[in-house]
């Protein structure tokens, strides 16, 4: 297994589409105050690490990018966003309610069979390869805003598992799930 630097990986605050249960994709809405609070919650993890020497990516979905100003406002030097850090794209169903995409998909078992049958959508394979090219990349320690398919793939990936265990990942807004040699913790506030 390939040795990765030193990561904290946060998914964005809920969103107006998330409390809606709706797929968003590559298209955006804003987060609602729950998500908000998801976000301070995570600066209050992060402030008790100390990051010195950590570098900071967001992608520039706006989800993410308010989560990340709001998460790491003057705990790091800075803040760079990547596209290869934004949510996988599901296609002609972004933006479409989850009920009436399983209804078009009668025969998937999970949302995961929707992002992987998206029609027009990006796929796991295309995500896996977006997020090692970054990662082979990162030349220290970092902290990673993202989203919740995306966050479990550069997981998945660091700790060296097989793509058949992205659904066994556990995900969560309003924690940081720390990654180092070949470990990951999921940190919450008062843990």
């Amino acid at each position: 297994m390939k040795a990765f630097p030193a990561l904290y990986i946060l998914r964005h605050g809920e969103t107006e589409w998330n409390a809606q249960n709706r797929l968003q994709g590559r298209f955006d809405s804003p987060l609602t105050s729950v998500g908000k609070a998801q976000a301070r919650s995570q600066r209050s993890i992060l402030k008790t690490r100390d990051l010195t020497g950590f570098s900071a990516f967001t992608s520039p979905q706006g989800r993410a990018f308010h989560t990340a100003s709001i998460a790491l406002e003057s705990l790091t030097d800075g803040i760079e966003t990547d596209n290869r850090l934004r949510e996988i794209g599901v296609g002609d169903w972004a933006g479409r309610a989850r009920a009436d995409v399983m209804a078009l998909a009668p025969d998937a078992h999970d949302t995961f069979d929707l992002y992987e049958r998206a029609p027009g959508g990006e796929g796991f394979n295309a995500l896996r390869m977006r997020c090692v090219a970054f990662l082979e990349e990162l030349d220290g320690p970092s902290v990673l805003v993202t989203h919740g398919i995306t966050s479990r793939m550069f997981r998945l990936i660091v700790l060296g598992l097989p793509d058949a265990a992205l659904r066994d990942l556990p995900g969560g807004q309003g924690v940081v799930f720390h990654l180092e040699a070949g470990q990951q913790n999921r940190l919450t506030i008062g843990a």
